[in-house]
């Protein structure tokens, strides 16, 4: 698979995308795809970012981390300063501190249909609740990160009407199984309780990301490139896991990381090198010499 600097993406593929094809709009997610496993951006890949900015070429950085999880890449964007996080349900400005400037909630009541739906389909499931002021999960969740400010109680009562979160949107829902494989808990969570949110994963774990219906990545992401006067064909995204399915099917050219999950490397027009291998930067210098060549 060549070139040398995406060995990933087959010649096919490469002659697919016209000579003359100017992106406006690069769309990429992060753990997994822009960052190392280390979560670090790699020097190669800050230079692509504004090599991309200074061709005329909008980065957006589109993730399921929740805005005060940005501070590894908020120096790298340049111009607009937004971000989609939380799958879609949140759009926010790194240029001043995570700062909302809209969202999506899922609403609470949906949220607690969620959770008393998976209780009865995956005994053992523990959840957490991501709201714009924070997180608060149950004793059982496992967090990535522990929030000493969080609020620990089950999630009837972190959902509770007239509870002390009652008002503030919930951005995401998660639900965490110790035993289920990851892909047959996501079948299970949609066949369960699909009707109150839209499920997706992006996690090596059974962790479920539950969102409202009809909010996703590539939702939040239409509605920005239809501000901007940018169309889907226009947009260039990177993604590596399921919850970055339905953005690279809307997007006109997609790339799938070397790593990705088989859905999603069975899923894009392209394919690149990994994420440990600067792989949207790859991509990103490939693109930058059509357009100079």
């Amino acid at each position: 698979m060549t070139p040398a600097t995406e060995q990933s993406e087959t010649p096919a593929a490469d002659r697919s995308v016209p000579a003359v094809f100017r992106p406006r709009l690069i769309a990429t997610d992060l753990d997994g795809t822009l960052l190392r496993n280390d979560k670090t951006v790699s020097d190669r890949t800050v230079a692509a970012l504004a090599a991309a900015e200074q061709a005329g070429i909008e980065v957006f950085f589109v993730t399921g981390r929740p805005a005060r999880w940005m501070d590894v890449v908020s120096a790298h964007v340049h111009g607009h300063g937004l971000a989609i996080c939380a799958n879609g349900a949140a759009v926010v400005d790194l240029h001043d501190g995570g700062r909302l400037i809209e969202t999506c909630p899922l609403p609470d009541h949906q949220a607690l249909a969620a959770v008393e739906a998976l209780r009865r389909a995956a005994p053992g499931t523990s959840f957490a609740v991501e709201r714009t002021g924070g997180i608060c999960y149950e004793p059982e969740y496992p967090p990535f990160h522990r929030d000493p400010s969080a609020i620990i109680a089950p999630a009837e009562k972190l959902l509770a009407e007239g509870g002390e979160h009652d008002g503030t949107p919930v951005l995401k829902l998660l639900a965490h199984h110790p035993a289920l494989a990851p892909d047959a808990f996501l079948d299970l969570g949609r066949a369960a309780a699909g009707v109150h949110g839209d499920f997706t994963r992006s996690s090596p774990t059974a962790l479920l990301e539950i969102s409202g219906l009809g909010v996703s990545k590539a939702s939040t992401l239409a509605r920005c490139c239809a501000q901007r006067g940018i169309a889907p064909e226009e947009v260039v995204a990177f993604g590596d896991m399921p919850n970055d399915l339905d953005m690279l099917a809307w997007a006109g050219t997609s790339y799938a990381m070397a790593n990705a999950h088989p859905h999603v490397l069975g899923s894009t027009t392209h394919r690149t090198v990994s994420n440990e291998e600067d792989g949207v930067a790859a991509a990103i210098e490939r693109i930058l010499e059509r357009l100079e060549g």
